[in-house]
């Protein structure tokens, strides 16, 4: 498992190449996090440039993911609507895809995309491992918490503010604990963000990225369960 921190900036194209630059660094059958919408930030002075930046972003992170997968998000058009869809790559395809169903009012996405649905925030068995993502807010709704019991990994995602970092610290790390999994969590690096990523066991043990790039932990089924068998709490 990777966690990823880099800074997004406004050269899509260079973030881009820092993202594929990571990803070629880390071993076969990863399963790597970047923070949300690492490629282009929330650049609403360029909304039309994002969104058609994402689409050859696509190709260009499929090609990778053939022995990887890869968890991301980005600004979308589907329909007449725009969405923040999480996208898991892998064996050179798009696998799964989740929109945004808590939009963060506060930074105004309320005013350029639609919110997905709850109901659509669900497990995806990627490779034989069961996956869950949280997309940043939603973090914060703990009915979405109990959506991704039994995942062996979840992903999240992030653009935390930075004044909010201790909040992220400790919802991340329960999120981990409460579930028993491994959580995966990556946010931007840029300076109004907490730069946070990281890696939390399934017993409740912090790694964060520090200034690591990319933090590497082992992936261990065999933690997962035993952890769901000493402490029994229902979790399959």
């Amino acid at each position: 498992m990777c966690s990823l921190l880099f800074k997004t900036t406004l050269d899509y194209e260079k973030n881009l190449q820092t993202l594929l630059t990571l990803i070629k660094q880390t071993p076969d059958k990863s399963v790597i996090v970047a923070s949300e919408v690492c490629l282009t930030g929330y650049d609403y002075d360029n909304f039309e440039a994002m969104l058609a930046f994402s689409a050859s972003a696509t190709q260009e992170i499929k090609k990778i993911s053939h022995q990887r997968i890869i968890v991301l998000t980005m600004l979308e058009r589907k329909g007449e609507d725009v969405f923040n869809f999480a996208k898991v790559f892998h064996k050179g395809e798009v696998v799964y895809t989740q929109a945004k169903a808590k939009l963060f009012k506060f930074g105004d996405e309320h005013k350029y995309m639609k919110a997905g649905c709850d109901e659509d925030i669900n497990i995806v068995e990627v490779d034989g491992i069961k996956i869950g993502i949280l997309i940043c807010f939603e973090l914060r709704f703990k009915e979405l918490w109990q959506r991704l019991e039994g995942a062996d990994i979840i992903a999240v995602p992030a653009w935390w503010g930075k004044i909010r970092e201790e909040n992220f610290k400790t919802l991340t790390q329960a999120l981990g604990i409460i579930n028993q999994c491994y959580l995966v969590t990556s946010d931007a690096k840029n300076e109004e963000c907490s730069a946070q990523s990281g890696i939390i066991t399934p017993f409740g043990i912090t790694q964060r990225n520090g200034n690591k790039p990319c933090l590497e932990v082992p992936y261990e089924p065999k933690e997962i369960k035993k952890m769901r068998k000493y402490m029994a709490v229902g979790i399959q």
